[in-house]
């Protein structure tokens, strides 16, 4: 067998480590009579998560990968609350899907202007 600096190489060494299972949360801070602390709406590994993953991607729903985060709100119940010490982490996704959605509402707006030949004047008619 060959020597490297720390000696003799194991034939273990060269393995890979098995790919882990997808996993994926889905959450959820709208809900009717108001808005109240987000929940996980959805939770899965495996088929299921890529089921979420799907569904998320044909809806348009912007998709974020945080392995730690993921981590924490798996071990949530569905339709339970985010727990405190995910909330800030939870904010910060939700802090970036609200410009998110503005920069898309303000794009979608422009091209309709583009398109009637519009200007927008900033009063309301």
């Amino acid at each position: 067998m060959a020597k490297d600096e720390i000696g003799p190489k194991r034939p273990g060494w060269q393995q890979k480590e098995p790919a882990k299972p997808t996993v994926a949360v889905a959450l959820d801070y709208k809900q009717p009579g108001g808005i109240r602390a987000p929940r996980v709406a959805a939770s899965g590994r495996g088929a299921v998560a890529d089921q979420i993953l799907a569904i998320a991607f044909a809806k348009g729903i912007p998709v974020r990968e945080d392995a730690d985060l993921v981590e924490i709100l798996s071990t949530v119940d569905v339709d339970s609350e985010v727990p405190i010490d995910a909330l800030a982490a939870v904010a910060e996704i939700l802090s970036y899907l609200y410009r998110h959605n503005r920069s898309t509402a303000e794009a979608g707006a422009a091209g309709k202007e583009e398109a009637t030949g519009t200007e927008r004047t900033g009063r309301e008619l």
